[in-house]
């Protein structure tokens, strides 16, 4: 036997050994799918990408306008407005003097709010007004104080509504809808210094004023930081969130809507906080109240010592850069995905702003985290949700829609932390003939979501690769292509 028939009879030998382990690593190797069904329809895309606090930051050295209305923010909720020194929207800013005359236009002091709502009210946003005071971290507590007297607080704020909605006190007719009564009053002392008795007194007394005065106003609260557990799908709220409910029960009071907060590193944590939250709410016999989701953002670790004092420096820069940064951006696109199927009426991320939480920096440059709104606003452009699978709970979202001449299609995929760093999305049943352009952009550490791939297809289905490296998010665009014509950025 010659040393070659040697040699191949052993490779006949090893065949099926290296058969299967090539199987193997080519099963390996495979992508997973992503699929959209272009025929399936499956509701609307909802705006849900408000955020807190308006464009004019810094004392008007910083004018965010032009980016709010790139991102075409639909609604601003005013808490913690030019802080940590806020001298807009917050009660002592507007109606210094608590034993003032509300009834006197002379007791306001309305320019510096005036302008500061005027710059939110021209990029088409709407409004939610948080009648109260911003969050006092200092050691010294200065506004946080239940208010003296209730009555004549409530009447302020009559003053303020009337300011802005009626033209009273040289005033506007903003049709500003939303009316907030306070800020995570569980949240002591840092935003509520009394006790659980002097909120719901307070609550009471405004709501049933304002709601007295502007029957067709929304007046809601108690923006909750807090709300309880939910275990086995149900919200086992905190003894300060029964307690506010019964009173608004026992005495009529009006919760047109309820709004609550949570920070937290898990996008999933929203989808069953928002259902165990809407559930609560129909067993206790408030079904016609909407529900807010209007303070929420990426917590990385889920811890908040890097923010405190003993964090400061090094350690609170890096938190803080990861909020901003491709995680937070991340996780902010995968939670808005995420928002179109939970029962949540409106939603704000904190913040829009220009502060440590906002998407952009101090000088006004952009976020990672603005074009990660920015990607869910190309996905509103064709708001026509289709059918889309292959998403992982808490790790990889997908959301997909067409516009409504049917000739366009943008899906929307978020890798917060999937092991999975290659897909593919498969687009089937397109709803047009002939060849199809599609473009992909990313959004990475390195990609502000900048052209990433592009092609052309043929056929109802199209395939296409996807290297998608956690965290990073890409938007596919797919619309009817012109002959001889390459894709469009």
């Amino acid at each position: 036997m010659t040393p070659g028939t040697c040699l191949c009879r052993l490779t006949l030998a090893l065949a099926p050994v290296a058969v299967a382990a090539l199987s193997c690593f080519l099963e390996d190797a495979r992508a997973a799918e992503i699929r959209v069904d272009a025929s399936e329809r499956s509701g609307t895309v909802r705006p849900l990408h408000g955020v807190n606090n308006g464009p004019l930051n810094c004392g008007e050295t910083v004018d965010l306008s032009a980016g709010y209305r790139e991102l075409g923010i639909p609604l601003v909720r005013l808490h913690d407005s030019e802080w940590p020194d806020p001298d807009v929207v917050d009660m002592h800013a507007v109606f210094p003097d608590p034993r003032a005359d509300p009834e006197r236009p002379e007791a306001y002091r309305f320019p510096r709010t005036d302008t500061y709502v005027q710059a939110i009210v021209d990029t088409g946003a709407g409004i939610v007004y948080r009648l109260g005071e911003s969050i006092e971290h200092s050691r010294r507590k200065y506004h946080v104080a239940p208010p003296a007297d209730p009555d004549r607080w409530a009447a302020a704020c009559i003053g303020i509504i009337r300011h802005y909605n009626e033209g009273w006190a040289d005033g506007f007719r903003h049709r500003i809808r939303y009316w907030e009564i306070w800020n995570e009053p569980e949240n002591r002392p840092a935003m509520w210094t009394g006790s659980d008795d002097d909120y719901y007194r307070l609550y009471t007394t405004a709501a049933k004023a304002i709601k007295a005065r502007f029957p067709d106003l929304r007046v809601g609260g108690p923006s909750i930081g807090a709300q309880g557990e939910v275990v086995d799908e149900r919200l086992r709220p905190t003894p300060f969130l029964e307690g506010f409910l019964k009173q608004c029960k026992d005495t009529g009071a009006p919760l047109d809507f309820f709004s609550w907060h949570t920070y937290t590193d898990d996008p999933w944590a929203y989808v069953r906080k928002a259902r165990a939250i809407r559930q609560w709410l129909d067993a206790s016999g408030f079904p016609r109240a909407e529900t807010h989701l209007n303070e929420w953002n990426y917590l990385p670790d889920n811890d908040w010592a890097p923010m405190l004092a003993r964090g400061q420096g090094t350690a609170r820069e890096r938190w803080y850069e990861r909020m901003g940064g491709a995680e937070g951006a991340a996780f902010v696109a995968c939670v808005l995905a995420l928002l179109q199927d939970c029962p949540v009426d409106a939603a704000n991320l904190y913040s829009g702003d220009s502060s440590p939480f906002g998407l952009f920096t101090r000088q006004g440059a952009p976020k990672k985290t603005f074009y990660a709104v920015k990607a869910f606003r190309m996905l509103l452009e064709t708001p026509e949700r289709v059918a889309a699978q292959g998403g992982e709970a808490g790790r990889l979202a997908v959301c997909a829609g067409a516009n409504k001449e049917r000739s366009a299609l943008t899906v929307l995929v978020s890798n917060l932390r999937s092991a999975e760093e290659r897909f593919d999305l498969v687009v089937a049943r397109l709803p047009w003939e002939g060849p199809t352009a599609w473009q992909t952009l990313r959004l990475d550490a390195a990609r502000n979501l900048e052209p990433a791939d592009a092609g052309r297809a043929a056929g109802a289905e199209v395939r296409i690769p996807l290297a998608l490296e956690a965290p990073a998010v890409a938007v596919v665009r797919l619309e009817r292509a012109k002959p001889d014509t390459a894709p469009q950025p």
